[in-house]
């Protein structure tokens, strides 16, 4: 505003017009579960706190091992990375000073080498004694310590003879002690988020929200999922939920209804079934053994939205990374009477293998898939919805608080056109509109400062069937002979 006084020239900006709109992040894995944090640098180690991860290098730098057995982070981590790059936020819960077990009196005895090792790894409060429990040995005079492997050292010198029988007090991170309600989690006392719901704390950490749910392993559990599902509504995201290891097609299928016993009664737009395990080569035992689905999918999701867009299908890609699945499933492109057909039919996600086609990702619908069907069972169309609901939710930041008048009005309205024009060159949506209606503002609510917009837009359904039509045309035999 002007000065009451002034003998000269003044310029006064007035900001006028569209603003741009800011495409908000889509292709972000949120990964909970547990990771062998007590290999990793004390500084590094995280628990019920999300931690963002760009690489699998990253990964194994705050979270461990993938060869360390009984932990689900790691090998997530490497999963989600197999086809390409992706942002992966990751939350632990396993705590090495809560989650561990006793040991009391191990026998061992130190081989030639001075050294024996422990039946676990990850150990604290170790106690070595003789075996007549008469002396107790000290730390880094008689014996040294890796606490990561359970290794023991004979110090030459200490009290310790050569080839000495020992017994051991100890504690061990143990990953079984992990239940359902730490991956679920809470709000405690002091207003932090655990478990799950950590994932909400992310946008304030980041700027950005976990639009890809994933508890591999734990999600199998109805508790797990069911939550998995809650905190996918809250963050406008989705959420992959395998079915237990040991599944059949029929117990898959059924599970869809009251009388199923999988956690697979569910009719949430958000949550997309995974079935069944993946069988991936592990190096460290030279074999092949049983991963989560949903691991690898959403590390296809997230490389989906990278390299064609989050308006394109996760479906009928192949999963890079993955040598079999738990069990063969019949799979033609043209029978509806094959087993993928009869999964994607009631809503399930599963894997494409026929000859010369490879492991492919197979289905395009939510769980919402038969109870509802409308275009947001797709998983694209939803999944669409929520990116330019939150890009425009969170761009009119700028217009908040401002005086409402025409030019606040045109503001808006040509701010979301001009998305829409830029979403339409994208090939995200086919067309779309931003008006104002009078009829939605009366003027009591424009006096209580609230002004409201439409919007419409349509997003390229997905060519989930192709049909043809034949018809055998007898006028073709006219041409018989024309040529002699």
């Amino acid at each position: 505003m002007s000065a009451n006084f002034l003998h000269g020239v003044e310029t006064i900006t007035i900001e006028a017009g569209g603003k741009p709109i800011r495409l908000v992040k889509s292709a972000v894995i949120g990964i909970i579960g547990i990771a062998p944090i007590y290999e990793v640098a004390a500084a590094d180690q995280s628990v019920n706190k999300p931690v963002m991860v760009l690489s699998d290098v990253a990964g194994a730098q705050y979270f461990g091992s993938e060869k360390t057995a009984g932990y689900t982070i790691p090998k997530a981590i490497k999963a989600a990375f197999k086809k390409g790059a992706a942002t992966v936020v990751v939350v632990n819960v396993f705590d090495p000073a809560v989650h561990k077990t006793a040991i009391i009196a191990e026998a061992k005895a130190f081989g030639s080498d001075d050294t024996l090792t422990l039946a676990h790894r990850g150990v604290t409060d170790v106690v070595v004694k003789n075996v007549e429990g008469t002396i107790t040995h000290v730390l880094d005079t008689d014996y040294s310590l890796d606490p990561i492997t359970g290794k023991i050292t004979r110090i030459v010198g200490g009290a310790l003879a050569a080839a000495a029988s020992v017994k051991v007090d100890y504690s061990y991170a143990d990953p079984t002690k992990v239940l359902a309600a730490d991956i679920i989690g809470s709000v405690d006392v002091a207003g932090k988020r655990t478990g799950l719901q950590a994932f909400l704390d992310c946008y304030s950490l980041f700027g950005f929200k976990s639009k890809i749910l994933i508890a591999p392993s734990y999600s199998t559990q109805s508790s797990v999922a069911t939550e998995m599902v809650a905190i996918a509504g809250k963050v406008k995201g989705v959420t992959y939920i395998d079915a237990p290891i040991g599944t059949t097609v029929q117990q898959a299928i059924s599970g869809r209804g009251p009388a199923g016993t999988i956690n697979f009664n569910t009719s949430s737009r958000r949550a997309m079934l995974c079935y069944p395990f993946v069988e991936v080569y592990d190096a460290s035992s030279d074999a092949n053994e049983l991963q989560p689905y949903s691991q690898f999918l959403a590390g296809i999701r997230a490389w989906k939205d990278n390299e064609f867009g989050y308006w394109w299908s996760s479906s009928n890609t192949e999963i890079d990374g993955i040598v079999g699945i738990e069990r063969p499933l019949t799979a033609e492109i043209n029978d509806p009477d094959s087993e993928v057909n009869a999964l994607n039919e009631v809503g399930i996600t599963t894997v494409f293998n026929s000859f010369g086609s490879g492991f492919r990702t197979w289905g395009n619908r939510s769980a919402a898939w038969p109870a509802e069907t409308g275009p947001e069972t797709f998983e694209a169309c939803l999944r669409t919805g929520d990116v330019i609901g939150d890009s425009l939710e969170y761009s009119m930041l700028q217009f908040l608080d401002g005086p409402i008048n025409d030019a606040a009005i045109d503001g808006v309205t040509e701010s979301v056109r001009g998305f829409q024009r830029k979403l339409i060159g994208d090939g995200a949506i086919l067309d779309g509109t931003c008006w104002y209606d009078q009829g939605d503002n009366p003027v009591t609510e424009l006096a209580a400062g609230h002004a409201t917009f439409r919007y419409d837009y349509m997003w390229p359904p997905t060519m989930e069937r192709i049909t043809f039509k034949r018809t055998l045309n007898l006028d073709y035999l006219k041409s018989l002979g024309g040529n002699q």
